[in-house]
């Protein structure tokens, strides 16, 4: 696909560096010349250096003939202008990374006149992820697929499990089948395990199951349960008047640390069931005056990155249950998670993930086009939803017989709203939903991509 990306930030460099490596025809905007100097050396990309929300502009970029633009620069009514003047011009499809509250409700009014086939709102997505996290404050990460009938999620085995030093197959037969263990992170390098394979100590584990069997799941693994009734959440962003919302609907208690006082009576107003506190959250005084340590979670959600580590990690130090830490430099998530740091979420990178899953959908516009799509291990595997078509000769064969390509697994098969686990004689049949997992080496864009030819190449 023609690609066209205005705003060359942290999102746009990130977004722009994977639809790269999928092999997209990519072209950069932004009014910077030096972060487009940066983006063309380190990612092969054409950038144009000019005011992304010009028609000018837009047209020496070509964007009357792209497939899609792309507009996330740092302004939500430069998004919008962008997006307008590209609808204009013709372009088939375009995405605008709206943070506004305000805009975002007005987003169902606005989409068709301004031409957005998608809109995304960064701050609003790390909310829910984390108030799904906390949900099961037990796993590390937590996707859904199938209108949320199955889910993968990854947990870290304690060190005295009864899976330590099991084969796979083992583990499978000690779970009755009702959960399949589809990677295995050790140490940051990504496995996709056969039935063969052995699980250590300290490994991260990504499971596939169905939702109903989340309890079980982490009893059976011997993870440690608590609900979560206390959270507080240091820094007051628009992420953390979002995640509160949730909370104090699902009768969580919440306590808000923010340094600024205007930005405290705006929380205290929108949020009258909060307890907001007027402070430097990242003071350890502070936090153990306002009793960090009677919480079930503390969520770090400055807009610095160390400061967020550093109340994270102390967090961890005094015995807080669960921690979770939004970043947004992704370069030493591999290292933070190895020494005291328990969840990363980067609103930047859901961001980015999210638009190149619609990327990949309305490149191939075939009913088998992938509809869900998560990254694994930070971006070393794919999970992937898909439904499965009414034709295709693959349909009522058995798995094992069918021609899947290496370092592929067919985790999960949802029919009927029933979750199975699929072995060598299960098969594929007209809309059941499949979810794939797929090793850094594949991009797949269609159910079909999983197949080889007779001479081991995709189809």
């Amino acid at each position: 696909m023609r690609i066209v990306v205005i705003g060359d930030g942290k999102v746009g460099y990130i977004l722009t560096k994977l639809l790269a490596q999928e092999g997209h025809d990519v072209v950069v905007i932004d009014r910077n010349p030096l972060v487009l100097r940066d983006a063309q050396e380190k990612l092969d990309v054409a950038v144009l250096t000019g005011n992304g929300a010009c028609a000018e502009v837009q047209r020496e970029a070509g964007v009357p003939d792209s497939d899609l633009l792309i507009a996330a620069t740092s302004s939500d009514e430069v998004n919008l202008l962008c997006s307008l003047i590209a609808h204009k011009l013709g372009c088939r499809h375009i995405v605008a990374r709206v943070r506004n509250p305000e805009y975002d409700q007005q987003m169902s009014l606005l989409k068709a006149d301004l031409g957005l086939s998608f809109t995304i709102n960064p701050e609003k997505s790390a909310a829910s992820e984390i108030f799904r996290l906390l949900q099961f404050p037990q796993f590390l990460k937590r996707d859904s697929f199938a209108g949320g009938r199955a889910e993968m999620v990854e947990i870290k085995l304690p060190k005295d499990s009864r899976f330590i030093g099991r084969r796979i197959d083992q583990i499978s037969d000690m779970l009755k089948r009702r959960a399949l263990i589809c990677v295995v992170d050790r140490g940051g390098k990504i496995f996709i395990p056969s039935g063969q394979f052995t699980i250590f100590s300290e490994d991260k584990l990504t499971i596939m199951a169905a939702t109903a069997e989340l309890p079980d799941l982490i009893r059976r693994f011997g993870v440690p349960t608590k609900t979560v009734q206390k959270v507080m959440i240091v820094g007051g962003s628009r992420t953390a008047a979002y995640l509160a919302k949730q909370l104090l609907a699902a009768r969580v208690e919440v306590t808000i640390l923010e340094r600024s006082y205007e930005r405290c009576e705006e929380l205290f107003e929108l949020l009258p069931e909060a307890t907001i506190i007027n402070g430097d959250g990242t003071m350890q005084s502070l936090l153990l005056d306002e009793g960090v340590e009677e919480m079930d979670a503390v969520i770090s959600l400055t807009g610095m990155d160390e400061e967020n580590l550093l109340v994270s990690m102390f967090a961890n130090y005094i015995g807080v249950p669960k921690t979770i830490t939004k970043i947004n430099r992704l370069e030493y998530t591999d290292v933070l998670s190895n020494i005291g740091v328990d969840t990363l979420v980067s609103p930047k990178l859901l961001t980015a993930n999210e638009i190149v899953r619609y990327v990949r959908a309305v490149g191939e516009s075939g009913q088998d086009s992938v509809e869900t799509l998560y990254r694994i291990g930070e971006g070393k595997a794919e999970g992937l939803g898909f439904t499965v078509p009414q034709t295709g000769a693959f349909l009522g064969v058995p798995l094992e017989r069918l021609p899947i390509r290496k370092g592929i697994l067919l985790a999960s098969i949802v029919r009927n709203q029933q979750v199975i686990i699929p072995r060598g004689s299960d098969c594929m049949m007209p809309s059941d939903a499949v979810i794939v997992v797929a090793g850094p080496e594949q991009t797949i864009a269609r159910l079909t991509d999983i197949f080889t030819d007779n001479e081991g190449r995709a189809l």
